[in-house]
């Protein structure tokens, strides 16, 4: 049997954790800063975990994740 294709477009945005979550960034952070209230920026760094429906589709796209 081949190899299985990573998702190239996925693997950058999204990080694997030691046990087996996936980290990413929140969207928003890019522009029409000024408008925004440094709390809500400031939440905005943080990385967060994918909704678990999302997860057959993580699966499919970084087989060796």
């Amino acid at each position: 049997m081949p190899k299985l294709k990573t998702r190239k477009s996925v693997a950058k945005r999204v990080k694997i954790t030691k046990k087996g979550k996936a980290l990413r960034s929140k969207a928003g952070r890019r522009h029409l800063l000024s408008s925004k209230t440094r709390k809500r920026k400031r939440s905005l760094r943080r990385k967060t975990l994918f909704s678990s429906g999302a997860k057959k589709m993580l699966k499919r796209a970084l087989p060796y994740g």
